[in-house]
């Protein structure tokens, strides 16, 4: 089994900056990627940007590159996402979540952590 347990959303203003984490535990020799989504109201859920077990190789959706970065802690099997330049179209509900090596879908989500721009 794996829990992913995220935290460090808040209500900020356009412009300000937030840090998300999201501690892995349980079995996690099988990681292959570890990743963040998040969900507006009203709307489906989105990719945001990846990171492989090995804190290699971030991918970012296009509407956060340069302003989003990721990265993983390797001696705590914590990643973080860093988020600069905050929009109020970043308002969601931020997941992160984990993919196995066998399988092409994020099987794994943590309970998500709220994160509210204001203009």
């Amino acid at each position: 089994q794996v829990q992913l347990v995220e935290s460090g959303g808040g209500l900020v203003q356009a412009g300000d900056s937030l840090r998300l984490s999201c501690a892995a535990s349980g079995d996690l020799f099988t990681t292959y990627l570890l990743g963040w989504f998040r969900q507006a109201p009203g709307k489906e859920r989105e990719f945001v940007a990846h990171i492989r077990w090995s804190g290699s190789s971030p991918t970012y959706a296009d509407s956060v590159k340069g302003r989003f970065t990721i990265s993983k802690d390797n001696a705590k099997n914590t990643v973080w996402l860093q988020m600069n330049s905050l929009k109020p179209e970043d308002t969601a509900v931020y997941y992160c979540a984990l993919r196995v090596t066998w399988r092409l879908d994020f099987d794994y989500w943590g309970q998500g952590t709220q994160v509210t721009v204001s203009s």
